[in-house]
């Protein structure tokens, strides 16, 4: 069986979204693994409970199947020694975990800033679903919460700013090449950047330029992705 990674998108199945999904699609190329990507929208859960999911990413490799974007770099790396590191040890994998965790948080930082527009980008029968689930995770309207979100801006920029700090003395977050922990970081940056049109970045921000270098990664493979015009 062909390698498949099944992957969230947009009305236009060339949107694959996901930041969870977008550290394996990074996690893959890393190690030079060719794969098949199956568009998956939130209305197709019955679709993926027979693989034991109900989210994505997940990813067949022959007659194994793996969900969850940590448990899936995992496997890659102790199935694949003889491909190129993700962690570079067993010291690198344990950053990269707590980098995880602190990447999922940052999710929810930067969802506030492009919530409605994701909703925007969404296949007709996935709309009522983001709706209805994030409304009532927020609280109030999608329009509410992305509101007033340029003035909100400063209180991101200082959340990420261990990062700025970092890239202060290396291009990547890794070193001098990316690795795993760069993916997970690159994930939430793309995920804003496929979807909604409001740059979280300044040109001049050094985690702006990372993420250019992120996005030339793979023969330019993440920028490639369709994003949303201004």
């Amino acid at each position: 069986m062909a390698r498949q990674l099944y992957e969230l998108a947009g009305s236009d199945p060339a949107r694959l979204f996901s930041p969870y999904c977008w550290r394996t699609r990074m996690a893959l190329a890393h190690k030079g693994l060719d794969f098949a990507t199956v568009p998956w929208r939130f209305a197709q859960k019955d679709s993926i409970r027979t693989l034991g999911s109900e989210k994505v990413p997940v990813l067949i490799d022959g007659e194994t199947r793996v969900n969850d974007s940590w448990a899936i770099a995992e496997y890659l790396e102790d199935t694949y020694p003889d491909k190129p590191s993700l962690f570079g040890g067993e010291g690198g994998r344990g950053m990269a975990r707590l980098l995880n965790n602190w990447s999922d948080v940052s999710v929810g930082q930067i969802a506030p800033f492009i919530i409605a527009d994701i909703h925007d980008q969404l296949d007709a029968g996935d709309k009522d679903y983001f709706r209805r689930t994030r409304e009532k995770n927020m609280g109030r309207p999608l329009e509410e919460v992305v509101a007033g979100r340029e003035q909100r801006l400063d209180s991101l920029h200082k959340w990420l700013h261990p990062l700025r700090m970092t890239l202060r003395t290396q291009p990547f977050i890794g070193g001098a090449k990316p690795n795993y922990a760069d993916y997970i970081v690159f994930g939430p940056f793309q995920w804003a950047r496929v979807t909604s049109p409001f740059e979280l970045l300044k040109p001049d921000d050094l985690i702006h330029a990372w993420r250019g270098r992120m996005l030339d990664l793979f023969d330019g493979m993440a920028r490639k992705a369709p994003v949303v015009a201004a």
